[in-house]
């Protein structure tokens, strides 16, 4: 295993121009994550044919997709090459020619200058993406505990099981699911501050300030627009992010007049104080009625629209984490479940993934003679019906074209069934697929069973009868 890890990592330097040519190495669940100085040395088609190698995204970074489990192991392969840690900064070539030198800044230069042109609706999708993806990890095995702690906690009341043994094996469940989401504004501050140049420290605690902890209940602090009283936690997420986003404005321009001598003092408080205020009175009664507002309209889609806003949200999953937009749904996820108690949104768009292994189980059938097809199927299919499809497009469906999509059509079958049922929601963001099971809320999840049934069955028959060609089959 460590051998097959080392050749992924030597055949990804040799086809992006070497270690010289990389300045970051970071990767998220699935993902190795490049910083590139000079794109005109990768070598695309190279790259792709790395043995192990799933499929590769050209964005601001460079995204090889490896697969869960793999990915971590590549990435610090990759870093230990180096002699660095993950994240941290490649250190320059030092027998670098003085021509090779400008035409690194050339290149150097002209990423960033694409980078500024980027159009804003990018780059705040980018901005959210990266702040949520270092999370997800946590969103999954929290998740899943929290998952499990329901089904005893339910199983309990129900009388189906009874004992102090089982309250406190819920209650330490619980307690490690509240680790993660209890807080979750706090570790959000400190990416956000991450992200937009701040000091990390100071973004989780504008995360925990929108806690209000010491207000006292009885005497609750005003919201300026209503008249009525704030509530730990109104604007959620999404105020945190543009609280967070502020705030890095305030303290690069207060550490651009302090002095250097007192800025250790002076920065953190005033900056604390100017958005402690600012979020406390202005951002979190706004951002909570944003908030609001997402979570009814989607909550009126889903309950209006039926099975047809079913199945164009399940059809249109696949496309947006190809492009990496989902992530932007996260925020609307956590905020549908602080409102609402479960989110309705999750299980319909986890049925694009539904889709995706039924559109893998009719190729494995259909294009069995093609071997290399079937053994990225092999690899790439259980970690799909467990809900993290990147594997399984970029590596299968999407550089085939067709089954790319009739896998939409799939999700959008099973997003139609799960609209036509309605009031299925999952009580944390966690995996989708399978593993999402255990958190469906109000026991619900036969129906969610049936919409997962469903987008395999379209998934695969769409792709049988429609997705595939004889080049494909015959692996030509």
């Amino acid at each position: 295993m460590a051998d097959k890890i080392q050749d992924i990592a030597t055949g990804i330097y040799a086809n992006v121009g070497g270690k010289e040519n990389v300045s970051k190495v970071v990767h998220c669940m699935t993902r190795v994550r490049m910083g590139i100085k000079d794109y005109s040395k990768v070598d695309m088609d190279g790259l792709k044919a790395v043995n192990g190698v799933m499929g590769v995204v050209e964005d601001d970074t460079l995204q090889v997709v490896i697969g869960p489990g793999t990915v971590n192991k590549v990435a610090q392969a990759m870093v230990d090459m180096v002699g660095v840690n993950l994240g941290d900064d490649f250190p320059a070539g030092s027998s670098v020619s003085g021509k090779d030198a400008v035409e690194q800044k050339a290149a150097e230069m002209k990423a960033e200058v694409k980078r500024k042109n980027q159009k804003p609706w990018s780059k705040a999708l980018k901005a959210i993406s990266n702040i949520f993806v270092p999370l997800i990890p946590a969103f999954v095995g929290a998740g899943i505990i929290g998952g499990f702690a329901s089904i005893v906690g339910n199983l309990l009341t129900a009388g189906t099981i009874s004992g102090d043994t089982w309250v406190n094996i819920a209650t330490v469940m619980n307690i490690i699911k509240n680790g993660v989401f209890g807080y979750l504004v706090i570790y959000v501050g400190m990416n956000s501050a991450k992200e937009f140049g701040a000091s990390p420290s100071l973004g989780g605690v504008i995360g925990g300030v929108t806690l209000l902890t010491g207000m006292n209940p009885e005497l609750p602090l005003p919201n300026i627009f209503t008249g009525g009283s704030l509530n730990a936690g109104q604007g959620g997420i999404i105020g945190v992010i543009f609280a967070v986003w502020i705030m890095s404005f305030i303290e690069k321009n207060l550490r651009k007049v302090i002095p250097d001598s007192i800025d250790i003092i002076v920065t953190p408080t005033v900056t604390l104080l100017i958005m402690g205020l600012m979020t406390i009175f202005l951002i979190m009664p706004i951002a909570g009625a944003i908030s609001n507002s997402l979570v009814g309209v989607i909550n009126a889609v889903l309950n209006v629209g039926g099975a047809f806003a079913g199945f164009i949200l399940g059809a249109a999953f696949l496309p947006m984490v190809m492009f990496g937009l989902h992530q932007i749904l996260t925020p609307i996820h956590l905020e549908m479940i602080e409102q609402t108690g479960s989110t309705l949104l999750l299980p319909v768009l986890a049925m694009a993934g539904a889709g995706q292994v039924g559109a893998a189980i009719a190729l494995w059938i259909k294009c069995r003679k093609n071997k290399g097809l079937v053994e990225l199927i092999k690899g790439a299919l259980p970690v799909g019906i467990l809900g993290i499809g990147e594997p399984l497009i970029y590596g299968v469906t999407l550089p085939l074209g067709r089954p790319f999509i009739t896998a939409c059509i799939g999700g959008g079958i099973g997003g139609a069934v799960l609209g036509l049922i309605g009031n299925i929601g999952a009580t944390s963001v966690g995996p989708s697929g399978v593993a999402l099971i255990p958190l469906i809320a109000n026991g619900h999840w036969f129906g969610y069973v049936l919409g997962l049934l469903a987008g395999y069955a379209g998934g695969f028959i769409a792709t049988y009868f429609f997705g595939t060609t004889k080049e494909m089959q015959l692996g030509e």
